[in-house]
């Protein structure tokens, strides 16, 4: 037979208070205290009024590091009455950088939990490596091998965005106005990445005293395999579309060095490829697979990185028949930032704790990742 698993607890942790538009640079940093040229048309376009930085606000020196904003978010876990940290059968979590090179992120959050044993497993990307975390605790649950788990995404964005890893050589395209997303290949990560981490306990029963959300199905779909690597860090990218790693460091000029570990984009394969296979792709294999239907939705969770791409994935789903109204959407993007692997959680906890939900309502999340295009589909009810 079949488990079914339930997610019976959401939870959240955003460091400090919410850092406004006319703010950022305050604690971010001016690059070579010279105040952005692009900074409020990358904020018009990607429509974020808020994001929060781990940072103190006086020193710019990091508060938190990201095993510390994981085990917030778990710690704030309440499934039901008499839980606690030491019934944790596994931890699976995910995020873009870990604190160190090894040993792994989950072993690290471990740690700031001080629970004597569990299961630890660490997945690495960026967007999609939250709910690659997800999949690795709801197998675990669904196999039978734990009666629980915890699943989580953390980011601490704000370590690469702060003035120090940008070169005053870096310039926007003079045809951004035009163009918006050329603007991106520079600030369009630094205007909108927020920090913060996000959780979600698992478990093959679901709670017996409030709502919870059943897990239909979970599809994780990559497209590495045909498509160059689009977002990076850690590298350069060379004209033949090839990356070379941190690990080649005598092969690099020092300038290339000095910033090797800044986040970059391919802007322009990010504009032609990530709504063509997030949609054209990897939506219509779901919806073959599932046989879904639009009408079905009660709710649509998308993880889009700016509102930027909202009109974009909006249409293109028109186009393909499978609109869903906007008025099904659910995100908190403006608010709360691009938390990255985080952000499906955080938009989850907030829909779940908001008191919208309704027995038998379906949930679509949606997560696109840009890093070498792989996306992620999973469908949710309320029960």
């Amino acid at each position: 037979m079949d488990m079914e698993v339930f997610i019976n607890d959401l939870a959240a942790f955003l460091p400090h208070s919410p850092v406004d538009n006319d703010h950022i640079e305050e604690v971010l940093g001016r690059i070579k205290n010279i105040p952005s040229r692009v900074k409020k048309l990358v904020l018009r376009n990607n429509k974020i009024q808020h994001r929060y930085y781990a940072l103190d606000p006086e020193t710019g020196e990091l508060t938190h590091n990201n095993a510390q904003l994981t085990a917030q978010a778990v710690q704030r876990l309440s499934p039901y009455p008499g839980f606690s940290l030491q019934d944790i059968q596994c931890l699976a979590c995910g995020t873009s950088c870990g604190d160190l090179l090894l040993p792994g992120h989950a072993l690290m959050v471990l740690g700031e939990l001080d629970i004597p044993q569990c299961e630890a497993v660490s997945t690495h990307g960026i967007c999609i490596s939250g709910m690659t975390a997800f999949k690795y605790a709801l197998m675990n649950v669904k196999s039978g091998f734990s009666d629980n788990a915890v699943a989580t995404g953390s980011e601490l964005a704000s370590s690469f965005m702060r003035s120090r890893f940008f070169s005053e050589q870096e310039r926007v395209d003079s045809d951004m106005e035009k163009r918006p997303a050329l603007a991106f290949d520079t600030d369009f990560l630094r205007w909108m990445l927020s920090d913060g981490a996000g959780a979600a306990f698992l478990s093959s029963t679901q709670n017996p005293e409030a709502i919870s959300l059943r897990v239909d199905w979970m599809e994780n779909i990559s497209y590495a395999g045909r498509l160059e690597t689009c977002q990076y860090a850690g590298g350069l990218k060379k004209k033949d579309g090839s990356v070379v790693g941190w690990r080649v460091l005598e092969s690099l000029s020092e300038e290339e060095y000095k910033h090797i570990f800044a986040v970059k984009q391919d802007i322009k394969l990010l504009d032609r490829e990530i709504v063509r296979t997030a949609i054209d792709f990897a939506l219509r294999q779901v919806i073959a697979k599932y046989q879904l239907t639009p009408e079905s939705i009660d709710w649509f969770l998308p993880h889009y990185s700016s509102h930027y791409f909202r009109d974009k994935f909006y249409n293109r789903m028109k186009e393909v028949g499978f609109e869903i109204p906007e008025d099904k959407w659910f995100t908190n993007l403006y608010t709360k930032g691009n938390t990255g692997s985080a952000a499906p959680y955080i938009i989850m906890e907030e829909l779940f704790h908001s008191g919208k939900l309704q027995k038998g309502q379906k949930l679509l999340c949606f997560i696109p990742e840009s890093g070498r295009f792989s996306h992620c589909y999973m469908m949710l009810t309320a029960v």
